[in-house]
């Protein structure tokens, strides 16, 4: 029994060791080699932004004796998971990254962010961007990157059957029209991630209902989500999969597969409406394909409140400190490196996008032309499973699905979404 009893010991110790070697703010501050300090960044990205932080990080740590930056990437979906069991563990990383709006203020709520306010410069950044890791005038997250959403097209199908841009949405539908006569699937779409197909409502419904639609609704100051703008974005939405304007079974494929794209490169479907994030798929994926891309915003629909200069946007990364950090001055100072004019000059002519720090121009001549979007934009609307509160996100997304599925009507999700906002935001 006496050794029964050492060895449960012994493996009880073994556990603690192990549990006393979990990475996260409040055991990686110090690595236990003097004086060192360990700032330790978790996020999302691949590929040039990747290798961009990596940069970020070495020069840091050669401009400051005796701290370690350490870098963790990991998959989108599952990072989520991931920081959500670490805060609520009270072991979070030193700094994260978001995309800011309701998913960063639930764990503002929480008391799980540090208030960066003072650390940083506001006038640094796009206002619009900043104000998407703001709350209660109070700064959490600042922006590196900007993105915009638009329909992006094959330049050469539109050539071989004499098609323009679409301006308004009775030139769109006459677009898929011909498309369709031609045994070419009009709009690639991978809607099981949901996300895809949110952009179709919240572009229908901003067309239709304004752009103060959202804002409305999410403040409680008037509109709902049941208002009937949303009903009709719904609507306009099942004339889209009636019409078979997408390709077969979009509801079922997952967005990172990539299926949806090579529809695109392979000439199989000539039109996505995607984020500005497409353009570096094409060039990392197939570089060929992009002598044959061009873009245009989302159509206008007849007698709307909406017009072409209010577009489809996100921040992102948005970095944050979080509260547990040992050393959040120094994790402060990280993101403003992170964020710099000479880091985001380089994030926008190395990856194909924009940034949310005021006056980078990109060099990149496509990249210019998303630049000339966003410069002339009257609005940018943040993605809403972005800004609503997480269950209300998800209901957003997994209604959105539905009407994709015609399993629901727009009454139906609409007076869905209205009710758990009622119950939610009131």
């Amino acid at each position: 029994m006496k050794k029964v009893t050492a060895l449960l010991s012994v493996l009880v110790l073994l556990l603690l060791a192990a549990c006393g070697g979990n990475q996260g703010a409040s055991g990686s501050s110090d690595s236990g080699n003097g004086d060192e300090k360990v700032i330790e960044v978790w996020h999302i990205e691949t590929g040039e932004r990747e290798k961009l932080f990596q940069e970020v990080a070495k020069q840091f740590e050669e401009e400051h004796d005796g701290v370690k930056v350490k870098l963790l990437q990991t998959p989108n979906d599952a990072y989520k998971q991931k920081l959500a069991v670490s805060m609520s563990g009270g072991n979070p990383p030193d700094i994260f990254q978001s995309w800011g709006g309701g998913w960063l203020k639930h764990f503002v709520d929480q008391g799980n962010v540090q208030d960066i306010t003072e650390n940083i410069d506001q006038d640094h950044y796009l206002e619009m961007a900043l104000n998407n890791g703001t709350f209660d005038e109070k700064v959490y997250g600042v922006p590196l990157g900007l993105s915009l959403d638009v329909i992006f097209y094959n330049k050469e199908i539109f050539e071989k059957y004499d098609l323009e841009e679409p301006k308004t949405y009775e030139e769109f539908t006459e677009v898929i029209k011909t498309l369709k006569k031609n045994d070419v699937t009009p709009l690639a779409l991978t809607n099981k991630t949901k996300w895809p197909g949110a952009y179709y409502l919240m572009n229908f419904a901003s067309r239709i209902g304004g752009p103060d639609l959202f804002e409305s609704a999410f403040n409680r100051e008037g509109r709902g989500f049941d208002d009937p703008a949303y009903v009709e974005a719904g609507e306009y939405i099942q004339d889209l999969v009636k019409m078979d304007a997408f390709n077969a079974g979009f509801n079922g494929i997952p967005y990172d597969e990539g299926r949806g794209r090579q529809l695109m490169y392979s000439g199989q479907a000539a039109m996505m409406d995607m984020t500005i994030s497409f353009l570096n798929n094409v060039r990392e994926e197939a570089p060929q394909f992009e002598e044959k891309l061009g873009f245009f915003v989302f159509p206008t629909i007849s007698g709307g409140e909406g017009n072409e200069t209010q577009v489809g946007g996100a921040t992102g990364p948005v970095w944050s400190v979080a509260k547990e950090s040992k050393n959040p001055d120094l994790a402060a100072e990280f993101i403003q490196a992170l964020t710099s004019k000479e880091t985001a000059q380089k994030f926008t002519d190395r990856t194909g996008t924009l940034s949310a720090v005021k006056d980078v121009v990109p060099e990149d001549e496509f990249v210019k032309q998303f630049y000339d979007v966003a410069q002339n934009a009257s609005h940018i609307q943040m993605p809403y499973d972005q800004t609503l509160p997480p269950e209300l996100a998800e209901l957003h997304k997994d209604t959105t699905q539905a009407l994709f599925g015609l399993s629901m009507t727009p009454e139906e999700a609409a007076n869905k979404m209205e009710a758990k906002a009622e119950e939610l935001l009131e």
